[in-house]
């Protein structure tokens, strides 16, 4: 082991993951590039599971947050009023909410994702006086009880220690080939023998990241709204990890047409890494008590200016273009290295900057991480099995980063074909 790294293996819990499969002390970061103590340099496909969808130490929201501190402004403050938040919610409002005809009052649930899908499936329930609640196959929504209830990952699901319940999981789009899933689901709701009560609400990934890069057809989420829509049960979409621009739109549902009762944002919300999250609420629904559902760190001015600055991404459409673009790009060579390497036995999945290549070799989407690290590439996998490994560029991510990326992703796949490989 490497010298560095014995002071975590000593005194950090066993329950460490990233830095096992990353196992280097980095030290500093700028744009997709990171480096390590030894000053490798490492170009980064993670960002941060999401969180740094426009990439590490931006310029403008660094300035911003400088500014702030040196000015002495507020850090903490539960949910008092301040500056900084007024200013997002202006902001919020104008750039993201209004041209997009959205209508959605602004809740501070704590300051990440599974704070969010909390606060929703609280709120849901309050609302429709319902206990239960639907999720889909393979669904990831977080790892506190409630968020984990209406997680599908077996492994995950085992740490909570406690049944799980009032959760009826249904399967997502193209989970079953020749069957489809939302007949299968009205059917439990029309069959009074079905054992499925009407739930309070439907949560779900358009895209879903830990649980293989599925992405979910613009009808299958038309007919989940209907579906919704006709038993009087409140959609919410987690758009912690799509959204922010990771599949293209600033939200990942907005290319279906829909308009979820509840959005849970957090990860790049705050454009900086720094903890943040909100859950979108239709106004008519936005009936919690004061202090119902509340948090220490809801107010976390730091990322209410970065948060803020960020927005700035989105008051035109170059962002947009720019991940249509290289989407494009990266989708291509993505389907090349599967027809180059058939060995590989893959399929490309995702949206936008949210993509991979599942692998029915066992054991390969790993191997072919791990290369990718040691040839100077993070990157990670997904899916039940870790058989997807995936690409989570900067969405602000130039094209000679880019293509230098992928040209040490295929090396790193043809050195991971080279060794022994079990199915």
């Amino acid at each position: 082991m490497n010298e560095d790294m014995k002071i975590f293996e000593n005194l950090e819990s066993e329950v460490r993951s990233y830095v096992r499969s990353f196992p280097t002390v980095f030290t500093k970061t700028k744009g997709y590039k990171m480096w390590d103590k030894s000053g490798k340099e490492y170009i980064d496909f993670f960002s941060g599971a999401g969180a740094l969808n426009y990439g590490h130490n931006h310029d403008h929201m660094k300035q911003k947050l400088i500014d702030y501190i040196a000015s002495d402004g507020i850090t903490h403050s539960l949910d008092m009023a301040s500056t900084a938040k007024a200013d997002f919610l202006e902001k919020f409002q104008d750039v993201i909410l209004k041209p997009r005809d959205l209508d959605y009052k602004i809740m501070f649930p704590g300051p990440t994702g599974t704070n969010t899908v909390e606060s929703a499936l609280k709120l849901a329930r309050k609302v429709t006086g319902r206990t239960d609640v639907i999720s889909f196959t393979n669904g990831f929504h977080g790892m506190t009880i409630g968020s984990l209830s209406v997680t599908g990952n077996s492994m995950k699901r085992k740490g909570a220690g406690i049944p799980l319940q009032n959760v009826v999981t249904m399967p997502y789009d193209n989970y079953v080939d020749d069957q489809d899933s939302l007949d299968y689901l009205e059917r439990f709701l029309e069959d009074g023998g079905s054992g499925v009560a009407i739930p309070a609400a439907m949560i779900l990934e358009t895209v879903q990241g830990e649980g293989g890069i599925n992405a979910a057809s613009f009808e299958w989420l038309k007919k989940i709204e209907r579906v919704c829509k006709r038993w009087g049960i409140l959609l919410i979409v987690d758009d912690v990890q799509a959204g922010i621009g990771r599949t293209g739109s600033f939200f990942s549902f907005e290319p279906a047409g829909i308009k979820p009762d509840i959005v849970c944002l957090s990860k790049s919300l705050s454009g900086y890494g720094l903890p943040f999250a909100v859950t979108l609420i239709r106004p008519d629904i936005d009936i919690f008590t004061p202090g119902e559902h509340n948090g220490t760190f809801r107010g976390n001015n730091h990322a209410f200016i970065t948060a803020t600055a960020a927005l700035d991404f989105w008051k035109n459409d170059e962002l947009e273009n720019n991940v249509k673009e290289k989407s494009q790009k990266i989708l291509d060579f993505l389907e090349k290295m599967v027809e180059k390497y058939p060995e590989i036995k893959g399929e490309v999945r995702g949206r936008g900057f949210m993509v991979g290549v599942a692998s029915e070799v066992d054991g390969l989407a790993n191997k072919i991480a791990a290369k990718a690290f040691e040839n100077g590439l993070i990157m990670e996998t997904s899916g039940p099995s870790d058989e997807v490994f995936k690409l989570f560029p900067p969405l602000n991510i130039d094209d000679e980063g880019l293509d230098k990326g992928l040209a040490i992703l295929e090396a790193s796949i043809k050195a991971a074909m080279k060794e022994p490989i079990t199915n």
